[in-house]
């Protein structure tokens, strides 16, 4: 009964951590956050990204949603551009299982082992959010996990991904 709750338990943890998105940001310690009100989308950032056009407005439409409730406004002088691109890789886990056990027969009872493996897609998506005046790069957010080909759950895991890489926008700045 005790191997059977920690297996249940080694798979429920298991399942969380394929479906959790992780993220890391950077940003420009000079910058003003407090100055930005506004922002568009940096448009020949976004055309080069290499992904579908209907994935690219799930993605416009997740930033959109999450700026906006963070008080920031569309604009078209904006004081931000925001651009994205992706990357996408194949993971391939493999799985060793080995038999053993007793059996009848001559020597001991180890029965065959085998093993399979399996590919999973996993993308990163990035955020960089540039300073309009400037022209210069303040701010990249970065966010890597397992992604669905499911197209029902696809609008829900790239809003997932971008909540996740903009709950560190802005930056918690230390005061001086």
């Amino acid at each position: 009964m005790k191997i059977l709750k920690l297996f249940i338990t080694l798979s429920f943890l298991s399942l969380i951590s394929c479906t959790s998105v992780r993220v890391n940001a950077d940003y420009d310690k000079k910058a003003n956050f407090e100055a930005y009100k506004t922002y568009a989308y940096f448009k020949s950032g976004i055309d080069q990204a290499e992904i579908s056009d209907l994935d690219k407005k799930r993605i416009l439409y997740a930033i959109d949603d999450v700026m906006a409730t963070k008080g920031f406004a569309k604009s078209e002088t904006p004081d931000l551009l925001i651009s994205i691109f992706t990357k996408e890789r194949e993971v391939v886990d493999v799985y060793q299982n080995y038999g053993f056990g007793w059996g009848w027969g001559w020597g001991p009872g180890w029965g065959m082992g085998y093993s399979r493996a399996i590919t999973t897609p996993e993308g990163t998506l990035f955020i960089d959010i540039i300073d309009a005046k400037t022209k210069e790069l303040i701010w990249q957010g970065q966010g890597t996990g397992y992604l669905s080909s499911n197209t029902d759950k696809k609008e829900e895991r790239i809003k997932e991904f971008v909540s996740k890489i903009l709950e560190q926008y802005p930056p918690q700045q230390l005061k001086k």
